[in-house]
């Protein structure tokens, strides 16, 4: 997608994937996620995770395409989710 400069605006979306299953199936999209799946609890989750980042972003004034890995990382570990490291 071009802006009337000619240069390509960033876009980033949160994906959250929910490998638990409950039998129904479950989508919820927002300004800049999409969550698929998961049981109810599991769906719930993410959707209250995915909220809570981006009224911390507007909070700080940015969108997440502005932020970089570090600056979402921290901001993903004052909602509550850590980042697991591969072993």
């Amino acid at each position: 997608m071009a802006n009337a400069g000619g240069k390509k605006r960033r876009k980033a979306i949160m994906l959250g994937v929910g490998l638990d299953s409950d039998g129904h199936k479950r989508v919820t999209t927002g300004p800049n996620f999409a969550l698929m799946g998961g049981s109810a609890e599991t769906h719930d989750q993410m959707t209250e995770k995915a909220i809570k980042i981006n009224e911390k972003l507007k909070a700080r004034g940015k969108e997440l395409h502005q932020v970089d890995h570090e600056e979402f990382d921290d901001i993903a570990h004052e909602v509550g989710l850590k980042r697991v490291k591969p072993e």
